[in-house]
C-alpha cells in the first residue's frame, strides 16, 4: 500500500492566521497593480472635501478663530473620517465577491477548508489602511480650509472609532450575503444605502439641521449615535453636543452596536452563502 502523498489539512488559530495573511497579502498584490487608481483615489477625495468644506461654511458663523468656527471644523472633518470607514467597509466585501464571481475564482475559493470569516476580513484589511492615509490627508486640508481643529479625548475617540467600524464590518458582511442573493443589482443598491446613511447619520452637519422626520430616522440608526459620540469626544463636548442623547448612554449604544452587528451581519452572510451552495450559483455570474 503507497503512502499517502496528499498535504494534511491544517486547521486552528495558527491556520486561520495563515490563511488571513495570504489572503490580505493577496488583496494588497491586486492593488498595487493599478498605480492610476492610487493616483486618482487622492484626487478624488481633495475634490470631495473642497465640496463638503465650501458646503459646510453655511454652518459658520463669523471669524472661523472663534468657537463657532472651530466647532463647525469638528462637525465636518470627524464626520468625514467617519464617512469614509462607513462608505468603504458597507460595499468593499460585497464588491469583491462579486468581483471574484466574475472572475470564475468564487467557488473555488469556498470549496477549500480556508476560514470564511478570515476571507471576508481580509476584503476590508487593505482598504482600512487606505482610508486612514486617505482620512489623513482630508483632514489636513479641511483643516487648512475651515480653521483651527479642536482635538480632545483621544482615548475615548479611539475606542469609539474602533467600535463604529467594528459595527459597520456587521453590515459589510450582510450586504456579502444580499450580493449573494441579487448579485449585480448590489452596487445599485449600496450607491441608494451609501446616501441614505450620508443624511441620517449626518455626517456632514449637525443634528439640528436635519428636519423632524429625518431626525427620528436618525434616532432609530446606530450609525447616527456613532458618529455624535465620536465627533463630540474629539470635540470635547462643546454646548449642544452630543445632540441625540448623553454621551454616557451614546457610549453604551456604540459598543452595543460594535459587539453585536458583526455577529449578526456574518450570520446573515453564512445563511445566503449556504442557500447558494444548494443552489449552486455561486459560480454564477
Amino acid at each position: 500500500m503507497q503512502p499517502s502523498t496528499a498535504l494534511p489539512v491544517l486547521k486552528g488559530p495558527a491556520a486561520t492566521w495563515r490563511a488571513f495573511r495570504a489572503m490580505v497579502r493577496k488583496e494588497f498584490l491586486i492593488l498595487t497593480r493599478y498605480p492610476v487608481q492610487f493616483v486618482a483615489s487622492f484626487g478624488q477625495i481633495f475634490v470631495i472635501v473642497a465640496i463638503f468644506t465650501l458646503a459646510s461654511l453655511t454652518f459658520v458663523g463669523g471669524d472661523q478663530g472663534d468657537g463657532i468656527g472651530a466647532t463647525a471644523s469638528g462637525v465636518v472633518i470627524y464626520g468625514f473620517m467617519l464617512f469614509l470607514f462607513v462608505s468603504d467597509t458597507l460595499w468593499t466585501v460585497g464588491y469583491n465577491l462579486r468581483n471574484e464571481q466574475k472572475q470564475g475564482t468564487l467557488e473555488q475559493l469556498y470549496l477549500t477548508p480556508a476560514s470564511k470569516f478570515a476571507s471576508l476580513v481580509a476584503r476590508v484589511s487593505h482598504v482600512l489602511l487606505w482610508t486612514g492615509l486617505l482620512s489623513l490627508a482630508g483632514m489636513g486640508m479641511m483643516a487648512a480650509l475651515l480653521g483651527r481643529l479642536p482635538f480632545h479625548n483621544p482615548g475615548l475617540g479611539l475606542y469609539l472609532l474602533v467600535m463604529s467600524l467594528a459595527g459597520t464590518f456587521g453590515l459589510g458582511f450582510a450586504f456579502a450575503g444580499l450580493t449573494l442573493r441579487v448579485k449585480e443589482t448590489a452596487q445599485t443598491l449600496a450607491n441608494g444605502l451609501q446616501f441614505l446613511l450620508l443624511v441620517v447619520s449626518a455626517n456632514f452637519f449637525p443634528f439640528s439641521a436635519l428636519p423632524r422626520p429625518l431626525r427620528l430616522v436618525a434616532l432609530v440608526n446606530p450609525l447616527a449615535y456613532a458618529v455624535d459620540a465620536f465627533r463630540s469626544t474629539l470635540m470635547g463636548y462643546p454646548p449642544g453636543f452630543p445632540e441625540l442623547a448623553p454621551i454616557e448612554v451614546e457610549i453604551v449604544l456604540v459598543t452595543l452596536f460594535g459587539l453585536t452587528a458583526p455577529a449578526l451581519g456574518y450570520w446573515l452572510y453564512r445563511r445566503a452563502e449556504e442557500a447558494a451552495r444548494r443552489t449552486g450559483s455561486l459560480a454564477e455570474y
